[in-house]
């Protein structure tokens, strides 16, 4: 009988025993803050179903940046909305595109921080599909998985030369890992590292995401490539290919409703992992805050340190600077 040897309320007795005794840690450096590029000088648009969350012109968006950086956060996932589009996403890859001149608005501003960009077409394309369309029946047409590549290999290239560090391919077609890296060191860009969104559900907790992007579909949905919540097995299946194709890090989108899968993949591999804590997870902390029915400081801490505890070195998340003032005032869990 071990009751009343052991008793594990002794090492929980006070604020000093606890942090001794705590097993995992929330830092700055391990938060990457998304940020959304639009055209313009001087804009910033507050996304209404994303408080906090603003659509920015570079000029704004490299400030804000900036006073991230100095706050302690390591770096920033760039999204852009086009002021043009098309049905291949075309905007994406040119040298004047949004995302570009964000990149080098960011690398004039604050050059110690990491730069990372995401990978895909949904935010640029008419149709709000992340890639070209095959023909077709509207209820058969889907994205052609290998004309997509060779566009991703196209809007790499081009983001890469305006000074993005580290690219995030979100599509999920087959095989973007590989051709990118294929793409990059034929450009003697061997340097520019890949952060693939391995493991990328087909989630309804993207909602509040396609306010900011503006990146609706216009009719389907992104079932037929992203991945099914229902698996499991097939997240080790998709991760193992991407580390095949030449990964530097991997990735699981959504976080919390994920957490097995990111347990899963800390396991499996090596590499970095990073977990995407997504609109919807930090939208609807915010409306029962609102509410009154949740403490949105205690509540997104607390996420945010599950997802460390299931095994992600990195999270990105909309809530980095909220949490990061937290952090700096103290904050104890």
């Amino acid at each position: 009988m071990t009751f009343p040897v052991t008793r594990l309320r002794r090492l929980r007795r006070s604020t000093v025993f606890r942090r001794l005794a705590r097993e995992t840690h929330l830092q700055p450096s391990q938060l990457i803050l998304p940020l959304f590029a639009v055209p313009g000088q001087g804009v910033e648009r507050e996304v209404s179903s994303m408080p906090g969350v603003f659509q920015q012109s570079p000029d704004r968006l490299a400030e804000r940046a900036r006073e991230a950086f100095d706050e302690g956060i390591s770096g920033v996932l760039l999204f852009g909305i086009p002021a043009h589009k098309d049905s291949e996403g075309s905007s994406s890859w040119q040298s004047d595109g949004v995302v570009q001149r964000a990149l080098e608005a960011l690398a004039e501003a604050v050059p110690q921080m990491v730069r990372i960009v995401d990978l895909c077409f949904c935010e640029y394309t008419d149709h709000g599909h992340c890639g070209v369309l095959t023909t077709g029946t509207p209820e058969s047409i889907t994205v052609d998985n290998d004309p997509t590549l060779e566009n991703l290999q196209r809007q790499a290239l081009s983001l890469v030369d305006a000074g993005a560090q580290v690219i995030a391919p979100s599509d999920m077609m087959d095989g973007r890992v590989g051709a990118l890296r294929r793409a990059l060191d034929a450009a003697d860009h061997g340097e520019v590292a890949i952060l693939s969104y391995a493991v990328k559900y087909a989630s309804a907790f993207y909602g509040p995401f396609r306010d900011a992007a503006e990146s609706t579909p216009s009719f389907g949905d992104r079932r037929s490539y992203q991945m099914d919540p229902s698996n499991r097995r097939e997240a080790i299946r998709e991760a193992a290919l991407d580390v095949e194709e030449g990964a530097d890090a991997l990735m699981v989108k959504p976080a919390l409703p994920y957490l097995d899968i990111v347990a899963d993949l800390r396991r499996r591999f090596d590499l970095p992992l990073a977990a995407y804590h997504v609109s919807g997870e930090y939208s609807m902390l915010h409306a029962a805050a609102q509410k009154g029915w949740l403490d949105y400081d205690r509540t997104l801490m607390e996420s945010l340190l599950s997802i460390r505890r299931a095994g992600a070195d990195w999270i990105i998340t909309y809530g980095a600077r909220d949490a990061v003032r937290l952090l700096q005032r103290g904050w104890e869990p």
